[in-house]
């Protein structure tokens, strides 16, 4: 049942003690000044007392709350199921910015989906020594049981989750690329109807580009891998109801009309894969599948796992199943092959990147690897196969026990990190308490790759929900935004 709106009052909301910080603040070009493209919400929320925009912010929980909107904490203290924070000031980016982000997007999943077929055939890449062959031979994504395989209509990367930042000039810039099991879409869909029932009036007269045609999309790409046209049948694969993104798992395939299942409701017969239903076997077309590579055949990756499916890989390789993403595909998202993309972009395409990497520092090359360690205290290090903000090291704010720690995990495995500097993060306002405060933001928007490419308009908002900190990882104590991808003709007035 749809919720009615709010009425407002009109008793002013004091937006000027608000405080840049001398950051690129994404609303706001001056103290006291908005930027032309946010003056519409601006002025709204200007006009609602304290009372009604704090009512909003409770309702928008309670309605995330009750949709059981979750995510899942290892080992934390305090339980592991928690529900995904969410801050009703929306983001907004407007038309201009958002072409050119969509155009770079395109172009940097096309020369990476190249980059993964040559890797698992030709290598060309390697023998014209762009990417060295010891770096994609150690790298944990590659799989050599994927080379020569064939892909459905040679899509190796179907569905993309790739992180952006915003530096303190206003340029985006290409943060990690997440080409496995991206998750977070389910929040980007349900944090949009929420806000779309809490303020209406100003979201239509500011001509949002919609983002709930996702599922639909995500429907079509994958009926396009299908070896079957005809009446495919795709299936969502999970590890489980234990899954840190089991509740997106299970809305993905509720939003597609497709079923839920795990390794254990799907069996291989006469080199088919199978599903275990009520009416007895029937075949599967398509598996969007999210769980790792290492768990999704024990016959050819791990053995002793218990989420997959034995045989499934024979059955792929035979062009009877299509899997989405491709296994494999992770060879290209590790933050050491991020080092080389604009190389990519320029081999496969013989194109300047349109979005620009984060500088970067290869710890694995001695030159680059003596700066790193002389300048810890300046510097981020990842780790090049972790994400959720763990094995990381922001140089400026951790101790010196945590950076000599630092020092001896480069020293042992420096092929294992990167390091970035420290950038001064955009920042957009949230409320804390009565009030507003800027908070750091990065953004992952969603990209299908199918019969074309699809970049979704806008994405997943994190934003760091502590005062001070660059960490947006929900996991880190981060939440989320609803992202505003304004129109052309986006309306001036409210």
């Amino acid at each position: 049942m749809e919720m009615a709106p709010i009425l407002l009052s009109n008793v002013p909301m004091n937006f000027d003690n608000y405080q840049m910080d001398n950051f690129y603040d994404e609303l706001f070009e001056a103290p006291g000044s908005p930027r032309a493209s946010a003056a519409p919400l601006i002025n709204r929320l200007k006009a609602m007392p304290p009372e009604d925009l704090m009512r909003y912010q409770k309702v928008a929980e309670a309605e995330l709350l009750q949709m059981g909107i979750t995510f899942t904490v290892y080992g934390s203290n305090e339980g592991t199921e928690k529900i995904f924070p969410f801050d009703v000031i929306p983001r907004i980016v407007n038309a201009q910015e958002w072409e050119q982000i969509e155009k770079g997007l395109v172009q940097r999943i096309h020369a990476l989906n190249l980059f993964i077929d040559d890797i698992y055939h030709g290598q060309k890449i390697i023998k014209d020594k762009i990417v060295p062959a010891d770096m994609i031979k150690s790298s944990v994504g590659y799989r050599e049981q994927c080379k020569g395989l064939n892909v459905p209509k040679n899509i190796w990367i179907h569905v993309t989750g790739t992180d952006l930042v915003r530096d303190n000039s206003g340029q985006f810039l290409v943060l990690e690329d997440n080409l496995r099991c991206p998750s977070g879409v389910s929040y980007v869909l349900e944090n949009r109807d929420v806000l779309k029932r809490t303020l209406p009036k100003v979201f239509q007269n500011m001509n949002v580009r919609p983002v709930d045609d996702y599922p639909h999309r995500l429907l079509n790409m994958l009926q396009y891998l299908a070896p079957n046209a005809a009446h495919p049948r795709i299936v969502v694969l999970t590890p489980g109801a234990y899954n840190s993104a089991y509740f997106e798992h299970a809305f993905l395939a509720q939003q597609i009309g497709a079923e839920l299942v795990e390794g254990r409701d799907l069996v291989v017969i006469d080199g088919y894969v199978m599903m275990r239903t009520t009416k007895g076997f029937e075949r599967v077309d398509v598996i969007y599948r999210r769980i790792d590579d290492d768990f999704l055949d024990p016959n050819v990756f791990r053995s002793d796992s218990q989420l997959g499916v034995p045989g499934l890989m024979e059955v792929y390789r035979a062009g009877r199943v299509a899997l989405a993403n491709a296994p494999g595909a992770g060879v290209a998202d590790d933050k050491a092959i991020y080092t080389y993309v604009p190389a990519i972009i320029k081999y496969y395409l013989d194109e300047d990147p349109i979005l620009p990497n984060v500088p970067t520092y290869m710890c694995w090359d001695p030159k680059q690897r003596q700066h790193v360690l002389a300048n810890l205290d300046k510097l981020v290090v990842k780790a090049v196969n972790q994400s959720g903000g763990y094995g990381m090291l922001v140089g400026p704010h951790a101790t010196q026990s945590e950076r000599e720690k630092f020092v001896e995990l480069i020293k042992t495995n420096p092929r294992d990190y990167i390091a970035q500097p420290t950038l001064a993060l955009s920042r957009v306002p949230i409320i804390v308490d009565d009030h507003f405060e800027g908070r750091h933001v990065d953004l992952r928007p969603y990209v299908l790759y199918g019969k074309s490419i699809y970049v979704m308009p806008g994405g997943l908002t994190r934003v760091a929900l502590k005062k001070g900190s660059l960490v947006v990882n929900s996991s880190q104590g981060g939440g989320s935004k609803d992202t505003w991808v304004l129109g052309e003709a986006a309306k001036k007035k409210t």
